[in-house]
């Protein structure tokens, strides 16, 4: 499988000097279709640990990329497994964010096809269809659907197999199409294990080594 993504602009960084936003997480709107809950439910163990203030403290020190469009309407462009596994745990939690774009005058559908023209959209679902339109984005965060090859990514990039890359957007997405396309043994988000051996030895190859983040 290969994704047929648009060229994409990096995601400009929070400035050191940057006006963050305290947004409501449940208001917040999906750039993408799915996440990997192998990694939503790490997210949530590592919040049940912390107070709140250590929370507030963690969130302002990863601020959400933010699109505005009209009716102050916003849109996330990263952080949606922490904020996926943050709302389950706090269905009125708050976040903070930094706009990358501000479409005051844009309806839903205009500030979308930007979007999508910047490569800042992942149109594809759970088990790798796509592209799909990007109105079929769902609303809100609860509604991500499950795909275990990202999963397997975040797994194997907590081990140290694949380097972070966070300025290019889906990174670990686009990982994750290159594995499913792929023979590995079944699995799940649930029970990554009987795909761990043979996912390291895939993306340790040469085969990989046109992917961003490969170690070799």
């Amino acid at each position: 499988m290969s994704l047929h993504l648009p060229p994409y602009r990096p995601l400009p960084p929070p400035g050191p000097k940057a006006d963050l936003l305290s947004v409501a997480i449940a208001d917040l709107r999906p750039t993408q279709m799915c996440v990997g809950l192998a990694e939503v439910r790490s997210r949530q163990q590592d919040f049940s640990l912390e107070t709140a203030e250590q929370r507030l403290r963690y969130l302002r020190g990863k601020p959400v990329p933010l699109v505005r469009g009209a009716g102050d309407a916003l849109w996330m462009v990263d952080r949606h497994h922490r904020l996926r596994g943050l709302i389950e745990l706090d269905p009125g939690a708050m976040a903070y964010g930094y706009l990358v774009l501000d479409r005051p005058a844009d309806p839903p559908q205009a500030v979308l096809a930007e979007l999508q023209a910047r490569g800042w959209l992942y149109l594809y679902d759970g088990r790798g269809h796509g592209p799909l339109v990007p109105t079929a984005l769902p609303q809100r965060l609860p509604e991500l659907q499950d795909d275990p090859y990202r999963s397997l990514v975040w797994r194997l990039k907590k081990e140290g197999m694949i380097d972070p890359a966070p300025l290019i957007p889906f990174h670990e997405f686009r990982w994750g199409a290159w594995l499913r396309s792929r023979p590995l043994p079944p699995f799940s988000s649930a029970n990554l294990a009987p795909a761990l051996a043979a996912a390291r030895s895939l993306v340790r190859s040469r085969a990989a080594s046109h992917l961003a983040g490969w170690k070799g």
